[in-house]
């Protein structure tokens, strides 16, 4: 299993490399004034007025600069009592706080509370149709995804996953051309609140989908921790495009997909600023049997069957999600409430 909605705790970032010890201060120090603004803004138990805000715009704050004032400081700015005490509290808070670890979370009863869902099991979640994208059968990178699956060791279920991920990942390149698609494996996402790896990840300028690989008897566990994974990673795209923008305070309405499996059952979850979604309930389940292996037999047949329908599900994903990477707010929150309404 794999470790580790807008800003409310911390700058993002994601890396190819980890540091398994990263606090708030390592994240917040990056911050620029208006990224600092708008993370002080979203800290509602702060309830810092905008005079106190433009106080510390007024002064050009960054993160950095955050993390060492004092409520001398403060006060010398001209800012009210309250917020004095209030912020260099907070600051210090955030100066001793560490990220928690992706892999910690354990109870899907928890998480599932951060997104107002009661309930501990993965049927609570509400379910939504993910866009497919139609395969032909004699596709070459289904055809070949086939073979490979059948020449691997059948206890190294990872390679089913690795393979299935690359073969998607082809034909996406292959019918939108021009996009620098990648699959990462074991990529390091720091969030808001939680930090850790993504067993893979698929992303282009931005991240697109988080995959966690889920252990036979621990499917809720998998489940848990990819939805932390999803909120993390989401808070980091609204992050770089703050940074390339520079507009730390219009609508952020984004979504990202997810994925837990464990070879044999696939799940795909919408995770959306306004609420999560999933397949839970319907799960593709690919057999991998010997008698698989036996060209033209019916449990050969079965597998080419379901290894299509995943395939067919990650491609529709990750075509939507990149024809939507440009769009605005509105038109990501459309396409959302598009595919929740169907049935």
């Amino acid at each position: 299993m794999s470790e580790t909605n807008t800003p409310a705790s911390t700058s993002t970032s994601i890396t190819a490399t980890g540091n398994d010890s990263v606090t708030l201060a390592d994240e917040i120090k990056k911050y620029k004034t208006k990224e600092l603004i708008d993370f002080l803004r979203k800290e509602e138990d702060l309830g810092l007025s905008e005079k106190a805000l433009e106080i510390l715009e007024t002064q050009e704050v960054d993160g950095r600069a955050f993390l060492k004032v004092t409520e001398e400081k403060l006060e010398k700015w001209g800012m009210p009592g309250g917020p004095v005490i209030k912020l260099a509290d907070f600051a210090k808070e955030c100066r001793e706080k560490k990220l928690r670890a992706f892999s910690t979370y354990r109870s899907l009863k928890e998480v599932l509370a951060k997104y107002n869902i009661g309930g501990n099991g993965i049927g609570t979640i509400r379910q939504f149709p993910p866009a497919t994208y139609k395969l032909d059968d004699d596709d070459e990178e289904l055809v070949q995804c086939i073979k490979e699956i059948k020449r691997s060791n059948e206890a190294m279920r990872c390679e089913y996953i690795s393979t299935i991920l690359h073969a998607s990942l082809y034909i996406v390149k292959r019918i939108i051309s021009g996009k620098d698609l990648t699959l990462v494996p074991q990529l390091e996402v720091v969030g808001e609140e939680s930090t850790g790896r993504v067993d893979y990840a698929i992303k282009t300028l931005e991240e697109l989908i988080c995959i966690t690989e889920g252990k036979l008897h621990q499917v809720t566990m998998g489940f848990a921790q990819n939805l932390v994974q999803c909120e993390s990673a989401l808070q980091v795209n609204k992050k770089n495009r703050i940074r390339k923008s520079g507009d730390a305070f219009g609508e952020d309405f984004d979504y990202i997909h997810g994925i837990v499996t464990t070879a044999s059952d696939w799940y795909f979850i919408l995770f959306a600023s306004d609420g999560i979604s999933s397949t839970s309930k319907d799960p593709i389940n690919i057999r991998f049997t010997e008698s698989a292996l036996k060209e033209g037999s019916d449990d050969e047949k079965d597998l080419r069957k379901n290894v299509k329908r995943v395939m067919e599900v990650i491609v529709g994903l990750l075509k939507d999600r990149l024809e939507c990477v440009d769009e605005e707010p509105d038109r990501k929150r459309a396409r959302v409430e598009g595919y929740r309404s169907k049935k």
